[in-house]
């Protein structure tokens, strides 16, 4: 339809115009009649009932002409004659006798108005009647009476009193035949003002009913008329809307349909090419999701300055390494090198994400991943770098079975294990790198601790080595034991390390054992107490044969037997010793 091709102002301009005439229309038509109501109202009002309203007051007129004739008779007939009081009463006589003629005449001049307005409906023989019986019964008794008062003046003057009272009885006989007439005439002129009040009623009536049946009919069209035009707007809007919600959801394959041509035609045509961007760019980020975090990108996409500037942060960092790799890889294919390692970083990349890490990078066989703002809280960050190192070693014994499948051998050459070293302190984050090519990664002490520690796992013959500030971060959430203190080559102080043994509440009787002998042995270690730290590390080495840690401290206690430590040695190991 054209109007849906009109922009959206035009459709709202025209619904709006549409109602206005309508509105007009209305009005103009309930002005019209209302006013035919207001001429038949004031005729009503200001013709009808005045017309009546002289009739009855010509009758009272005739018998108040009545009373003064028969006072201005007693007044001459009386002994002696009062002439000023008859006088008085001779004027109050004529006085009346004018305004009996002036309420017959005001009656007819509202009778003949009424007959004369066209623009009023009334019964103009009837009334024309009315006018001719009121001037024949005024003139009548007027004739009448100006006889009979002649009469009876002169019966009076000659004080003839039987011939005066005969006189005034006709006289009263004339007076009550015209109230009569009078009577009758104000009958049928009441008539006549419940014609017109019926009138005005029925026409009343009337114009409620037309002037409701307008607006109805008014409302009827301005409504299907806004509807018709409002539907060809919410339609697309309403497509936009289910568009704008499926690529909330992240759905970007569904383009809306284009319906319109105005600025909502424009709106979904723009949200279709939005839409194939969208698709686009999910295709890209879905494609280097795979070599950059999706957190990560999501963070330089929604704060481009941190990759440009860099910020300084307190993370935990994390190097995972698979223990053997190298002997395991010389006698591999390198199809069969490949699949190994992509099922092997699969498996230990889902403890890490699951964990809400970030995967840095994969530098041959090791992992190295890092938590920290603002991808989760600082307070969280050494707790969940533990869980994710808890969870990969669980991994380790179904890896060790899911290889040689893979490879389509029996068993391995070398056995395959873990090691997982993590440090937290303050870092740099930013993109680093050439012109040419940028990596947005993490640097700082504790990168160089964290990847120290993995290596020191081979030393203590542990899986998972933690730094003090990771320790503290994590407290009695996991269940750790102190290791050793350890000093780092380019880091002025030593510090404690630490290995995560499990998860909270999870020890065995055997570990709480190892743990207490454990710490035991290290604390008579460090106060070069050898004979009793031998004694408690052989005990650990009871309650859990093969700890790794007891035996790299009994090997170091035998060393200084042979070669006792300089008197000021402070029972730190120092890694270049290594």
């Amino acid at each position: 339809m054209p109007i849906f091709n009109q922009s959206i102002r035009r459709k709202i301009v025209g619904i709006a115009l549409g109602l206005i005439v309508l509105m007009l229309v209305t009005s103009i038509l309930s002005m019209v009649m209302s006013s035919q109501v207001g001429i038949l109202l004031d005729e009503l009002t200001n013709r009808y009932i005045p017309a009546y309203s002289h009739l009855a007051r010509a009758n009272i007129r005739s018998l108040e002409r009545a009373l003064a004739l028969r006072q201005m008779v007693m007044t001459r007939m009386g002994s002696p004659s009062d002439e000023q009081a008859y006088a008085a009463r001779l004027r109050d006589f004529e006085a009346l006798d004018r305004k009996f003629e002036e309420e017959a005449e005001a009656a007819r001049k509202l009778i003949n108005a009424i007959i004369d307005d066209v623009r009023t409906y009334s019964d103009n023989a009837a009334l024309a009647r009315l006018d001719v019986r009121i001037e024949s019964a005024v003139t009548e008794l007027r004739r009448d009476l100006d006889e009979g008062n002649a009469k009876l003046l002169k019966q009076v003057e000659a004080k003839d009193m039987t011939a005066a009272r005969d006189t005034l009885e006709h006289l009263d006989t004339l007076r009550d035949v015209f109230n009569r007439k009078v009577d009758t005439i104000r009958a049928d002129m009441l008539t006549q003002v419940y014609f017109s009040t019926s009138q005005v009623i029925s026409r009343q009536h009337q114009t409620i009913i037309v002037s409701g049946v307008v607006t109805l009919l008014a409302a009827i069209v301005g409504f299907a008329f806004a509807l018709l035009v409002s539907s060809g707007i919410t339609r697309p809007v309403r497509l936009l809307l289910a568009g704008a919600r499926d690529v909330e959801a992240g759905r970007f394959d569904k383009p809306i349909t284009v319906s319109t041509q105005d600025e909502i035609g424009e709106l979904a045509a723009a949200f279709n090419r939005m839409i194939e961007q969208l698709r686009h760019n999910e295709r890209i980020r879905e494609t280097f999701g795979r070599y950059i975090d999706p957190k990560v990108v999501q963070g330089l996409i929604d704060r481009p300055e941190v990759a440009i500037d860099g910020e300084r942060r307190m993370m935990t960092i994390m190097f995972c390494d698979m223990s053997g790799f190298t002997s395991m890889s010389e006698g591999m294919t390198p199809r069969g090198l490949v699949k190994v390692m992509n099922h092997y970083f699969t498996v230990m990349s889902a403890p890490i994400r699951n964990n809400r890490g970030i995967i840095d990078k994969y530098i041959g066989d090791a992992i190295m991943s890092y938590w920290g703002p603002p991808f989760i809280e600082e307070e969280e960050q050494g707790l969940l770098a533990g869980l994710a190192a808890v969870e990969m070693t669980d991994q380790v014994p179904a890896l060790q079975k899911q290889l040689p499948d893979l490879l389509g051998i029996r068993a391995m050459p070398v056995p395959c294990d873990l090691r997982v070293g993590i440090a937290t302190g303050e870092v740099l984050t930013g993109s680093i790198g050439s012109e040419l090519m940028m990596s947005f990664t993490v640097m700082g002490d504790a990168v160089n601790l964290a990847s120290r520690l993995e290596a020191v796992n081979k030393v203590y013959g542990t899986r998972i080595l933690i730094s003090q500030a990771t320790a503290d971060g994590i407290g009695s959430r996991l269940e750790l034991r102190e290791i050793d203190r350890l000093a780092v080559a380019g880091q002025s102080a030593p510090q404690a390390i630490f290995e995560v043994m499990a998860r909270a509440g999870a020890f065995t009787e055997a570990q709480v054992t190892l743990r207490t002998h454990y710490a035991d042995g290290l604390a008579a270690y460090r106060g070069r107490r050898f004979d009793e730290a031998r004694a408690a590390f052989n005990a650990a080495l009871e309650a859990v044969p093969g700890d790794g840690p007891s035996r790299t401290m009994l090997v170091r206690i035998a060393q200084f037997a042979a070669n006792p430590p300089d008197p000021n040695w402070d029972g730190v190991w120092r890694l270049e010793q290594k």
